[in-house]
C-alpha cells in the first residue's frame, strides 16, 4: 500500500521542485537535496514518486463533488464553483472552475495559492522518469517505477485533455534559466493529445503487471481502462460533431473504445462485487471490483461523512449535507420490476414514489422516512429546520434543498462531527471500477453492432448484482440500438452516481445545452425538488423548481487560463486544424 512516510526528506524534495515561475506550464528546479540522495536508493526515489500518487485528486476531502455541477445534486451553497461559475454560464478565462480538488487546474498563477497544478505534477513525472532511467538503480525497479510514472502522467494529461481539448504536451523538464524562451511549447491539437495518452497507456499495459502486490498503484487493467474510457470519450458526439440522437462520427472510433474495454474483462482479473451498499466502504477496499483507486487509512483519512452527509441526525446539526440528489436523479431509479418508473407497466405511484424501486435507490438515496444512525430522515415542511431536515428551498442553510440526501459511499458507523474533526472514513475512492468498463463496453459496441448478446450481458450484469433488477430482455424483450442506448446511459447514471462521472458523461453526450429535438438540454433546464406537505395527516408530494440553470455551448470545453495565454506566446496561435481556436483561446471565450 502506498504510503507518504519521511516527512523531512518529502518536504526538501519538494523544495527541490519550486523556482522562478517564467510561465505556468514547467518549474525549474533549484535542487537542495542533491541527486547523489534523491536517486541513490529505490526507497528515497520511491518517496518521490509517492508524493505525485499523493497529488491525484483528494477526492474523500473534497467538499463539492463534480456531481453537484450537474443534474445529479445540487450545489449546496451559492458560493461554489458549481453554483457561481456552472450553474449561471459564468466561465471565463480568469475564473474557470478548476474542479474538484483542482482536477482540471492548469498551474500556478501569478497571484500563487500555493495550489499544485496539473503541469506541476507532469513535471514531477518527467522529472522522475529521467533521474531514474539515468540512475543505477536496478533495471526491475526502473522498468516498474517509470510505467507507474507514465500511467500518473497520462492521468493527468487526460484531466486536461477532457476539460481543454488540445493542450501542450511536454514529456521533458523544462529549465526557464538554461532553455529561455525555448521552454515555451504551443497547444497541441486535441487529436495529438489524445494520441499522446492513448499510446502512452497502450505501451505501458505490456509492462505493468496484471495483479499489484501493493495496493494503489496502476496494473495493466488500470492502464486499459483509462484508454478505453478516452478512447470512449473520443469517440463520443462532442469530440465528432453528433448529438444525442446520433453520436456521428468515425465508426473506428467507437471500435476503439469496445475493443479496449473488452480486453479489460478478458484479463479475468475483475469482477463485480456482490453487494453495492458496502462496495463502497471500508471493509470492500481493493476488493475486485476496484481498478484504480487512491487509498485512504489510518493517518490519511477522509472526511467524507462529515462533509457530504445527512445535516440533522438525532436533532443535531453533524454534517454538511453536500450529497443532495436532485429529483431528476431520483427518477432515473427504476422500479423493482426493472422498467422506467414513466414506462407503461412500471406501477409508480406519485403519492408513493419511494415504494418498490428498485434496490440501488435505497443503497444510494436518502429520502423522508429513510432511516439513518437510529434516527429517520424527515424533510416534510413545517418540521423546522433546527432540529429535522425541512426542505431548505431558500439557501439559508445547509439542510437539503431538494429534499434527498444521499447515503452512497457513506459509512453509517461514523458520525459526520466526528469525521470532520479527526478525518476518520478510511473506504477508498475508486477512480475506475469494474461496472463503469461493462457499462463502456456496452455503449461503444452498441454503437458499433447494436445490442448483440455481449452487449446485453454486460448490462445485465450490472443489473443484476445481487438479484438487483431483471435483465434487459425480460424487462423489454427485443429491443433496437436506440433503445439500448437510453437504458445504457440510464444504466451509467444511476450505477455512476456520486462518483464523478456524470459531468463528462452529460458533456461528451453534449446533451448539456440542447437535446437532439432541439427542447433544452439537461444543464439548462430547471433543478427539481420533492415538496412534502402534510393535509390532515397524508403526505402530499410535489416536484419543485428548486433554482434555475444556464449552460452555454462554448462550456463543452474550459477556456484556456488568461494567465497561461499572457505568459506562453507560442500558444497565443492560430490553429488551421479543427479545433479552430483563436489566439490559443477555445472558441466562445
Amino acid at each position: 500500500m502506498i504510503t507518504i512516510k519521511h516527512c523531512g526528506l518529502i518536504a526538501l524534495l519538494g523544495i527541490s521542485l519550486t523556482a522562478c515561475n517564467k510561465n505556468s506550464l514547467e518549474i525549474s528546479p533549484r535542487d537542495r537535496v542533491g541527486d547523489d540522495i534523491v536517486w541513490s536508493s529505490a526507497a528515497n526515489a520511491d518517496l518521490f514518486l509517492n508524493d505525485v500518487y499523493n497529488s491525484l485528486p483528494d477526492m474523500n476531502n473534497e467538499t463539492e463533488h463534480l456531481d453537484q455541477y450537474t443534474d445529479n445534486s445540487d450545489v449546496g451553497v451559492t458560493w461554489m464553483q458549481g453554483y457561481a461559475n456552472i450553474r449561471v454560464g459564468n466561465v471565463t478565462p480568469s475564473n474557470l472552475p478548476r474542479g474538484p480538488w483542482d482536477m482540471w487546474y492548469w498551474g500556478k498563477t501569478d497571484n500563487n495559492d500555493g495550489r499544485t497544478g496539473n503541469y506541476e505534477k507532469i513535471r514531477k513525472c518527467n522529472l522522475f522518469i529521467e533521474k531514474v532511467t539515468a540512475s543505477n538503480l536496478p533495471d526491475d525497479y526502473k522498468t516498474k517505477r517509470i510505467a507507474e510514472a507514465r500511467f500518473l502522467r497520462a492521468m493527468f494529461y487526460h484531466w486536461l485533455w477532457m476539460a481543454y481539448g488540445g493542450v501542450p504536451v511536454i514529456t521533458r523538464t523544462l529549465d526557464n534559466i538554461t532553455q529561455g524562451d525555448s521552454i515555451y511549447v504551443p497547444r497541441s491539437t486535441e487529436e495529438a493529445t489524445f494520441q499522446f495518452v492513448t499510446n502512452e497507456l497502450a505501451e505501458i499495459a505490456t509492462i505493468l503487471p496484471p495483479n499489484q502486490s501493493e495496493p494503489g498503484r496502476p496494473t495493466k487493467g488500470a492502464a486499459l481502462t483509462l484508454k478505453g474510457w478516452c478512447e470512449l470519450y473520443e469517440a463520443s458526439p462532442l469530440r465528432n460533431s453528433g448529438n444525442a440522437a446520433n453520436p456521428g462520427g468515425d465508426l473506428e472510433k467507437w471500435k476503439k473504445a469496445a475493443a479496449t474495454n473488452k480486453a479489460v474483462m478478458d484479463l479475468g482479473v475483475y469482477d463485480l462485487y456482490p453487494d453495492f451498499r458496502t462496495l463502497f466502504l471500508k471493509t470492500a477496499n481493493n476488493s475486485r471490483e476496484s481498478i484504480f483507486a487512491r487509498q485512504y487509512m489510518p493517518g490519511k483519512g477522509g472526511q467524507l461523512e462529515g462533509k457530504e452527509g445527512p445535516t440533522i441526525v438525532n436533532g443535531t446539526e453533524v454534517a454538511w449535507g453536500n450529497f443532495q440528489p436532485t429529483q431528476e436523479l431520483v427518477d432515473e431509479f427504476s422500479m423493482a420490476n426493472g422498467k422506467a418508473i414513466g414506462e407503461s407497466g412500471s406501477g409508480y405511484d406519485p403519492q408513493h414514489p419511494y415504494v418498490n424501486r428498485e434496490k440501488r435507490f435505497y443503497q444510494t438515496i436518502l429520502f423522508n422516512g429513510s432511516p439513518w444512525q437510529g434516527d429517520t430522515i424527515r424533510t416534510v415542511v413545517g418540521l423546522g429546520r433546527s432540529t429535522e431536515n425541512e426542505i431548505d428551498l431558500g439557501y439559508s442553510s445547509d439542510v437539503t434543498h431538494t429534499g434527498y440526501y444521499a447515503c452512497k459511499r457513506l459509512d453509517e458507523s461514523i458520525l459526520g462531527s466526528d469525521n470532520r474533526a479527526n478525518s476518520t472514513s478510511y473506504q477508498n475512492y475508486m477512480f475506475f471500477r469494474y461496472a463503469e468498463v461493462l457499462l463502456s463496453f456496452a455503449e461503444a459496441e452498441n454503437e458499433v453492432n447494436g445490442p448483440t448478446a455481449d452487449v446485453l450481458a454486460a448490462v445485465n450484469k450490472v443489473r443484476t448484482r445481487n438479484n438487483n433488477l431483471p435483465t434487459v430482455e425480460a424487462t423489454y424483450g427485443a429491443v433496437d440500438k436506440d433503445k439500448m442506448r437510453a437504458i445504457i446511459r440510464r444504466e451509467r447514471r444511476v450505477e455512476l452516481a456520486f462518483e464523478d462521472k456524470r459531468w463528462w458523461d452529460v458533456l461528451r453526450w453534449k446533451i448539456a445545452d440542447k437535446m437532439a429535438d432541439g427542447t433544452p438540454g439537461v444543464l439548462n433546464r430547471p433543478e427539481l425538488g420533492m415538496v412534502i406537505t402534510s393535509n390532515n395527516g397524508t403526505l402530499v408530494y410535489t416536484r419543485t423548481n428548486v433554482s434555475t440553470r444556464l449552460f452555454l455551448p462554448k462550456m463543452y470545453y474550459m477556456p484556456i487560463p488568461q494567465n497561461v495565454l499572457d505568459r506562453n506566446y507560442k500558444i497565443r496561435a492560430q490553429n488551421g486544424g479543427k479545433d479552430a481556436w483563436v489566439n490559443g483561446q477555445n472558441p466562445g471565450y
